[in-house]
């Protein structure tokens, strides 16, 4: 469980006033391996969270890895700045996603 989600639930055990909002519901059942289901329409996981005022904000909030965080990146940033050409900016997401199946590969997806 993530520093963040288990201070949140000490704050609520210590004081039963504390409100308990729908993001920190989320943040608990994904700290103890719950996963949301979706039924093929808009899923609250798509949903961008109130904090998120540009793409850096995502990724600290999804407590992306240093791979994760550059191929979101380079997705994001897809042939629209002129010192990455589609080709690099692809060639980079290859380079990452292959280091993060390494990584999962050799310390579990857990």
């Amino acid at each position: 469980m993530d520093v963040k989600a288990r201070q949140q639930i000490q704050d609520v055990l210590s004081d039963p006033d504390t409100p308990i909002t729908q993001e920190m519901l989320r943040a608990w059942l994904e700290a103890v391996g719950h996963k949301e289901h979706s039924d093929g329409s808009t899923a609250a996981y798509y949903e961008l969270p109130e904090r998120a005022r540009e793409l850096q904000d995502l990724i600290s909030l999804k407590d992306m890895n240093a791979q994760l965080g550059e191929i979101f990146r380079a997705c994001y940033r897809y042939g629209e700045v002129a010192h990455s050409s589609k080709l690099r900016d692809a060639k980079k997401m290859k380079f990452y996603i292959e280091k993060e199946i390494e990584r999962l590969e050799m310390y579990g997806d857990d």
